[in-house]
C-alpha cells in the first residue's frame, strides 16, 4: 500500500510540474508584448515606439526580449506532452525561439542612434532568418492549438468542460493564423499600410498572436475551466 501511495504521490508531482509549465509558458507570452510597451513608455518614451516586438531589441528592453524568448525556448525543450507530435511540435518551436532571440531584425533606422542600446548594423541575411523563424514559430503556437491541444482520447465521452477549451484553442489558433495574414498585408499591401500608419499595426498583430498563444496554454495548463 505504501508504495502504491508513494507511486500515486510521484505521479501527481509530475502532472502538477507539467501544468506549471504550461501556465509559465503562458504567462511569458502573455507579458511579453504589455511588459515591453510599458517599458518602453517607462525607460525611454522620449524615444520612437519600436514598430514590432522584435525592434525592442535595440531598445533598452533589450535583454528582456531575448530573456524571454530564450526561457520559452528552455521550456519547449523541457515539454514533452502526450506523444510524439506533441514532442516535435515542442522541439522546433524551441528551435525557432531561440533563433529569434539569436537573429536580431534589422534595425531599418526605426529611430535615432541615442535610442539604440547597440550598434544599429545588421546584414540581410540576419533579417530574413529572424523572420522566417518567428513566422514559423508562430504557426507552430497555432499548430499547438488548432490540432494538439484539442486532441482526446475518447471524442464520445468528452465532457463539458473540454468542449469548452477545444473551442477557445480553436479560437486562440485562428486569431494566431489571422494575425500572421494581417501582418503580410500591412507589410507588403501599400493601402492596407497607409490605413494603418499611424498605429503600430505589426506590434498590435503580434501582441494579439502572443496573447492568444499564451491564454491558449493557461488553459491547457489548467489554469481555466479544469475539468470537474
Amino acid at each position: 500500500m505504501h508504495t502504491v501511495n508513494q507511486t500515486a504521490r510521484e505521479n501527481d508531482q509530475i502532472i502538477i510540474s507539467y501544468l506549471t509549465l504550461r501556465k509559465t509558458v503562458g504567462i511569458l507570452g502573455m507579458a511579453l508584448p504589455l511588459l515591453l510597451a510599458a517599458g518602453h513608455f517607462l525607460l525611454q518614451s522620449n524615444c520612437t515606439f519600436p514598430p514590432s516586438i522584435s525592434h525592442f531589441y535595440y531598445t533598452r528592453m533589450g535583454n528582456y526580449f531575448v530573456g524571454t524568448l530564450c526561457a520559452v525556448s528552455l521550456f519547449m525543450f523541457s515539454y514533452n506532452g502526450y506523444d510524439k507530435g506533441d514532442k516535435t511540435a515542442a522541439k522546433l518551436a524551441g528551435i525557432f525561439a531561440m533563433m529569434v532571440a539569436l537573429f536580431p531584425t534589422n534595425f531599418a533606422n526605426f529611430t535615432s542612434a541615442d535610442c539604440s542600446r547597440i550598434s544599429s548594423g545588421n546584414q540581410d541575411w540576419v533579417s530574413y532568418l529572424h523572420y522566417g523563424s518567428a513566422t514559423l514559430l508562430f504557426l507552430d503556437f497555432a499548430w499547438f492549438s488548432l490540432f494538439l491541444f484539442t486532441q482526446t482520447e475518447n471524442k464520445e465521452k468528452m465532457g463539458p468542460q473540454k468542449k469548452i477549451r477545444n473551442r477557445i484553442y480553436r479560437i486562440c489558433g485562428w486569431v494566431i493564423l489571422g494575425c500572421i495574414v494581417s501582418i503580410v498585408l500591412v507589410e507588403f499591401v501599400k493601402p492596407v499600410q497607409e490605413v494603418f500608419k499611424n498605429c503600430e499595426p505589426i506590434f498590435i498583430l503580434e501582441g494579439l498572436a502572443l496573447l492568444a498563444f499564451g491564454f491558449s496554454w493557461l488553459i491547457k495548463g489548467e489554469t481555466f475551466f479544469k475539468d470537474k
